[in-house]
Order: C-alpha cells, then structure tokens, then sequence
C-alpha cells in the first residue's frame, strides 16, 4: 500500500473531514466528509477563510487554539458550532507540522451537541465538570491557572468586548471540549482539561496567545488535580459537584498539586459525610422550626408566621438548604418540614404559616401530590398554610412550576415568590407564575428611607403587583424610618427585626405590628421636639 493512502486511512479513521488551513487563515486543501461535517462539499472548501466555517461565537477560541500552536504540537478535541445552514456541531483536532510551511492540519468529526460558548458560569461550570470528570473516557484534571495583570491589560483594552471574547477563547481552547471553563476571580480561572502535559505549560501558552495579542506584562501559574476514575454513581457526581463549589470558592489557584488534591479529596470526604448526616437528621427530624412573625401595615395586627428550618446552631441554614438542593436532599426536607408545619397548625388554630418549598422539589410531582394529599386530609390547614418558592435554585420550566402551584392553590393555600430581585426569582417569575404574593428582597429595604434607586425600584415594583393583583410584603424591616417607608410605598406586609426574630414559638400577639407603629409615632415626636 503507497504510504500516501497509508496515513490517509489513518487520518479518515479518526476523523471524518481532513482539512489544511494556510498561515493567512484560508482553506488550502480538503478531503472527507465536507457536507456531512460542515454542510458544504470538501471540494468547495478550498480557497475558503476558516472563519466561515464556524459560527463567530467561536471564533476567538479557534483563533487562540491555532495561536497556541508550537510546531510538532497537536490541540484539541474542541467541540464547536458549525456555520450556515448545517447548524450542527463538529469536534476539532489540529497539529502545526514544522515542514508545512506554517500551514495548520486539522481533522474534523461530526459531534453531539454542547454547552454555551463563553466562559461558563460557576454553577453550570460546577455541573459540567462534574459529568465530564465522571464520564469522560481520557483522564481529566482539574486546572488552576492564574494570570497575573489580566486585570489591568482589561482596563487598557482599546475594545473590552473584543479583549474578554479573546480571553474566553484562549481558556476554552485549552480546556476538555472547548467548554468546561470560568472565572473564579479577577485573574483566576479553573478549567477541566486532559493530563496530557503539565499545568505550567497550558498557563504560558494561555499567557503567550494574550501577550500576543497586545496584553503584555501577564504572569502566568497553574496548579491541577487529577480526578480520573470518579465514580459514576449519581451521589458521587452530586458530592463532586459540590466539593467543587467549596474548592472555587476557596480560590487556590496558588495551591501547588499536592495542596489542591488534598482540598478536593477533603472536601468529597467532608460533603459525602455531611450529607449523610443531613440524611438523618431529615429522616429522624432532629432539625427544629423558627417562627418570625409578618405583620400587616394597614392594620398593624398580626398576619402570618414564616415558617424557618434550623439544624441546632445559630448560623445560617443556608448552606445546609444549597447541600441538601445538590445533594438531591430537597425533597425529602421540604416534605419533613411541610409535615412538621401541618402539626404546628392543628395545635393551635389560631396560627396562619408560611412554608417555604425549593424550586427542585416544586418541579417534583411527587412533592406536590404528597403535599396535596396531605392536604387533602386536614382540611382546617385550608385557608391557614401559605407556600414560599424560594430563590435558592432556579426554576426552568415555570409553565410547569405554575400548573404546580395552581394545584395547591386550589387545596385552599396561597403562594408566595420569596426574595424577588435576588437570586433566581426574577421578572419571568412574575410573568409566568399566578402568585398571592411577592417578598421583597431586604436588600431593596434596608435603603429604602433614604429614597434613591431603592427606592424607585421598590416603587415600580408595588405598582406593577397592584396591577397585577398580587400582593407585596417587605423583608428585613428592622428599624421604624424603614417601615414608614415601606407603607408609604404601598407594601401590604413587613416582616423584620423590628417585629420580631424568628423564635421556636410563634408569637400570638396579633397586635405586634402595632407596636412598630407606636414606635414609629413616638421617633417622630422625639425628632419634632428636638428641632
């Protein structure tokens, strides 16, 4: 067999179109599967620019994987969307050969689809590692790389925009697939990536493209972690994903390797351990509730109870909720703490309870049937029990999240968007979900005596509920300027310090919101005698 057909047996066995890219970035030679792969014939391509092969949003990255190229050196597999018509997507190897007078030689595949292009998000980034690292069949690591001066090159870039595609593209060229990259700090970025040669050496590449391109000055450094051979099993993914989420926040990214694997393989113990724990303590109810009055402003008198979930510490639940959410715990505490409220309820009838349920549970038919057939047999909860949807993880499908709360609505029980303007709860909430009420983010509240943005907002947002008919109550009401403020801008509800904190028993004064009100009266007095 000629030596030619030889090596292009070998190339067509791992790829399904050959092409040759000229150092002036046009197609010079093409061979293979051009329509199935690019939607355009091999024979059409040559003389083509590569740029109109792939769609723009990937551009940068190609242009940082070619500039990356030393000669005798080999980049990829990046997975990129395909230009035109064909809207697919093809995987992409490319080697720089020494004798090709610069020329780029690049074997091209048809591939499945995947994630945005950009940088990816932390919590996408979290997800996404964590199904590469548990499924991919080469061994992976996860990548530190910081680099010192991006910051201030950023600052100095005559096109910001221009520059940030550049900086994407350069990170996403060196990590696993082109995708699974983010940024964890001003300079400092984690990626997943292939062990095939050292961290250092991906970090000056990725410095050398940028320096190139006019950001001088840049220091490059990396750290990595192998994480071969994870479990496929869906908690191990889970806990994975979460000792990620500790090991980004912790920003190592000047651990040395050793360092770094010891934080990974501490915080897999330590998640694997605490949700175990967290297990039982659902199943056997070793948490307590909380109670923190809500008070109406038109009448001063006590409305409803918020329902607050504590696991025997005074620090905040919130990390233990975001566990539980990732470590497919939600469900079962929502329905614990559903349980544990109804039993609250029929001790003392007097009592109106405000629940809260995560998103992930809400979008569970098996949350809401169990909670509808609870329901269905306690018929004095009816009119007494509202359901928070907290903010904590977002909601995808809100038509579906809507038919869910319509059907508790209908057993006789209001819904509230907790913590709207923070978090997921956001503007499509409001316009896709049927909601009794909306919580105000305590963020807005807190400034809102001193007019402003916060104010404004907080303005419009009333208005536009009033509209809508839903009602609005405002959280973290903690002084008596905020709560003239609030009613002033037409809030239904206040709940706060200035009321309350949360308590293991509910408070039963219905006048407690008057209280606030006399408190109120009383500072304006003081400040019009002091004048």
């Amino acid at each position: 067999m000629p030596s030619a057909h030889r090596f292009l047996g070998f190339g067509f066995a791992a790829a399904d179109l050959l092409l040759e890219v000229r150092a002036d970035g046009q197609v010079s030679f093409a061979l293979g599967a051009g329509e199935a792969v690019l939607g355009v014939q091999d024979r059409a391509l040559a003389g083509r620019p590569w740029q109109s092969l792939f769609d723009p949003e990937d551009h940068s990255m190609v242009e940082a994987l070619f500039a990356g190229l030393g000669d005798g050196t080999r980049a990829g597999p990046v997975v990129l969307k395909v230009a035109g018509k064909a809207a697919g997507h093809a995987s992409l190897t490319a080697i720089r050969l020494p004798q090709n007078n610069g020329a780029i030689s690049c074997a091209l595949a048809r591939a499945g689809s995947r994630g945005a292009s950009g940088l990816q998000g932390r919590e996408t980034f979290e997800a996404r590692a964590a199904e590469l690292m548990a499924g991919a069949s080469q061994e992976l690591e996860l990548a530190f790389v910081e680099l010192a001066g991006l910051s201030g090159a950023a600052a100095a870039a005559q096109d910001p925009n221009r520059f940030q595609s550049l900086v994407a593209g350069a990170l996403r060229a060196q990590a696993y697939r082109g995708e699974a990259a983010t940024q964890v700090g001003p300079d400092r970025f984690a990626l997943v990536r292939g062990r095939d040669e050292p961290a250092d050496a991906v970090a000056q590449r990725i410095a050398r493209v940028l320096t190139e391109a006019g950001a001088g000055g840049l220091q490059a450094t990396a750290a990595a972690v192998p994480m071969t051979g994870v479990e496929t099993r869906k908690s191990t993914v889970q806990a994975l994903r979460y000792a990620l989420n500790l090991v980004l926040k912790d920003g190592l990214a000047h651990a040395l390797p050793g360092d770094l694997s010891q934080a990974l393989d501490a915080a897999m113990r330590t998640t694997l351990s605490n949700a175990g724990a967290l297990g039982a303590a659902i199943k056997h109810r070793r948490f307590t509730l909380a109670y923190q009055p809500v008070v109406s402003l038109e009448s001063g008198d006590l409305h409803h109870h918020e329902v607050l979930v504590r696991f025997g510490s005074n620090g905040s639940p919130f990390p233990t909720i975001r566990m539980a959410e990732e470590m497919d715990l939600i469900e079962p505490l929502d329905m614990a703490i559903l349980e544990e409220t109804l039993q609250a309820l029929q001790r003392d009838p007097a009592l109106v309870l405000a629940v809260n349920v995560s998103g992930r549970s809400l979008m569970r038919d098996s949350y809401v049937e169990a909670a509808l057939d609870l329901l269905k047999s306690r018929p004095w909860a009816h009119g007494r029990l509202m359901f928070e949807l907290t903010e904590s993880a977002a909601v995808e499908d809100l038509a579906a999240a809507d038919r869910r709360l319509q059907d508790l609505r209908a057993a006789g029980c209001e819904v509230c968007l907790d913590d709207f303007g923070a978090g997921a709860a956001s503007l499509a909430y409001l316009q896709q979900l049927t909601l009794d009420l909306v919580k105000i983010d305590g963020r807005y509240i807190r400034d809102l005596a001193h007019g402003g943005r916060e104010a404004t907002f907080v303005k419009h947002l009333v208005n536009m509920c009033a509209e809508l008919k839903v009602r609005t109550l405002a959280e973290m009401v903690e002084t008596p300027e905020a709560e003239d403020a609030v009613r002033r801008a037409g809030v239904h509800y206040a709940q706060g310090w200035l009321y309350g904190r949360a308590r293991e028993a509910p408070a039963n004064d219905v006048s407690i919101g008057a209280r606030g009100r006399a408190r109120a009266g009383a500072l304006a007095i003081r400040s019009a005698l002091d004048r």
